[in-house]
């Protein structure tokens, strides 16, 4: 029978830490600062750390069936991306695959060109860029409105020139939570003659995205807080890789998945991304029937999980949003927005989220390394935000736990 409802109960028997008993009578709420793995993953890590733990890519057997699975990890999450497979790149974080990108943007362009930032990124998908004004390369900074911290295209618009070379944004923002509209930023970028570089990481937690049909020419996102090990994925389109200059052992120049991974690979954590890949397949099929290709089936996977948390958010943004002590940044309607929600309290974040420790919620305080935009919007930095973020394993139950939580500590 088909499913078109998220079986929660099913989900979380599929990650070890609901039944993990350290961790009984806690709600996980700072998933945007790392997820929970789930069992594939672990599972493919185990194995290739007990059976599989050589140089891969020889012919003795161990290494073979190392090289094939990191060879199928690539093509599996390529798949679900709607990319080709030498289009995905694996590297030991989304912060270090921005920096070495940064470092080959910066070779290419010449002085008086132009790269367009947000302030509403993290510190990993705008410093990087930014640093190239040490080159000469003119940085111009897409502000957020200060009241809602929101991204207005026709604010980048304004900014967009012939000079322009590449536009960085986040598909959303890991403390404003608003969902990008990524295609309406890339097809404007593009009309102007721009390569786009998109940030994933707060975005794919909640639903691995169509790369391909989103249209962007750069998108990174973090597999640990994507159910998998601590890899950075990047998406780089073939026209662009085959432009920019290789970052890699020069041996490796004419291979497109290699080129902008200057260190070696973590050969244990490659293999076991493809246990995301498993993960999403088996989502899909305890929920549907018909058969679909792999981005098809990320795509209802995604719009699964996308519905439930929309169906928890909403009770939590109500609940927050009728408090004077509380503002909350970024949208109040859940449809609109990613369930990662910072509050600017009238105390430390950290403070409070110390006291919901002691209701059995795990949460964080601070300014996660968005301090542009929480400045932009008038956040006092010594205080910073409150976050509470989550996913779709996040039961109702959980939820009510997280309000009554709050109404005990605000």
């Amino acid at each position: 029978m088909t499913k078109h409802t998220l079986d929660t109960a099913w989900v979380r028997a599929q990650f070890p830490a609901f039944a993990e008993p350290s961790l009984q009578g806690q709600a996980f709420f700072e998933n945007a600062g790392g997820s929970y793995t789930c069992q594939p993953v672990i599972d493919r890590l185990f194995r290739f750390y007990t059976q599989r733990k050589v140089q891969p890519y020889a012919d003795y057997e161990a290494s073979r069936l190392g090289g094939e699975e990191m060879d199928e990890a690539r093509t599996r999450m390529a798949a679900i991306l709607g990319v080709a497979t030498d289009e995905l790149s694996f590297g030991p974080s989304t912060t270090q695959n921005t920096y070495v990108l940064a470092q080959a943007f910066g070779q290419m362009l010449q002085q008086g060109e132009a790269i367009v930032v947000t302030n509403q990124d993290h510190e990993a998908n705008t410093g990087p860029w930014r640093r190239l004004a040490e080159r000469g390369i003119e940085i111009r900074e897409w502000c957020v409105d200060p009241e809602t911290g929101a991204l207005n295209p026709d604010d980048l618009e304004n900014l967009l020139d012939e000079n322009v070379r590449l536009v960085c944004f986040p598909h959303c923002s890991n403390v404003v939570g608003q969902i990008n509209p990524v295609v309406e930023i890339t097809a404007l970028a593009h009309a102007a003659g721009a390569f786009v570089c998109v940030d994933g990481v707060s975005y794919a937690p909640h639903g691995f995205a169509d790369v391909g049909a989103l249209g962007p020419d750069i998108y990174l996102f973090s597999a640990y807080k994507t159910f998998g090990p601590h890899q950075g994925l990047m998406v780089i389109r073939r026209p662009l890789g085959e432009l920019l200059p290789n970052q890699g052992h020069v041996f490796n120049g004419d291979s497109l998945y290699k080129r902008f991974t200057p260190a070696g690979p973590d050969h244990a954590q490659v293999a076991a991304c493809a246990g995301m890949a498993d993960y999403i397949d088996a989502v899909y099929a305890h929920h549907f029937d018909a058969e679909v290709s792999p981005a098809a089936r990320g795509t209802a996977v995604h719009d699964l999980m996308r519905a439930h948390e929309t169906t928890l958010l909403q009770p939590l943004l109500d609940a927050v949003a009728t408090r004077n002590s509380v503002r909350l940044i970024g949208p109040s309607d859940a449809a609109g927005r990613a369930p990662t929600v910072a509050l600017a309290l009238n105390r430390p974040g950290e403070e409070v989220a110390a006291e919901l420790a002691q209701h059995g919620i795990m949460a964080g305080g601070g300014d996660f390394y968005a301090g542009r935009a929480l400045s932009a919007m008038g956040v006092d930095m010594d205080k910073g935000v409150l976050r509470l973020s989550f996913t779709h394993y996040t039961s109702e139950s959980e939820i009510d736990q997280l309000l009554s939580a709050l109404d005990a500590v605000l």
